[in-house]
């Protein structure tokens, strides 16, 4: 399974590359295209708990970054 993320930057908020860090330690890589970055799980299947909890780490890594953010595993 693949976790996919889009960042939405605020000029009063992290710089880009911040944000960039923060979410490369987290074990997202970037990408090109639709999303920014993207999470490649190790098993094939997570259920909706392990969702739920790696969206809340995701949301503590970018507090007060003043970015916006969409999530979607697929």
């Amino acid at each position: 399974m693949k976790t996919y993320l889009k960042i939405m930057f605020n000029s009063e908020g992290s710089s880009p590359s911040e944000v960039k860090n923060q979410l490369l330690n987290m074990g997202f890589r970037a990408t090109k295209g639709n999303y920014d970055f993207v999470y490649e799980w190790s098993k094939e299947s997570v259920d909706v708990d392990e969702l739920i909890w790696f969206a809340d780490k995701v949301h503590a890594a970018l507090k007060n970054t003043g970015v916006y953010f969409t999530i979607e595993t697929i």
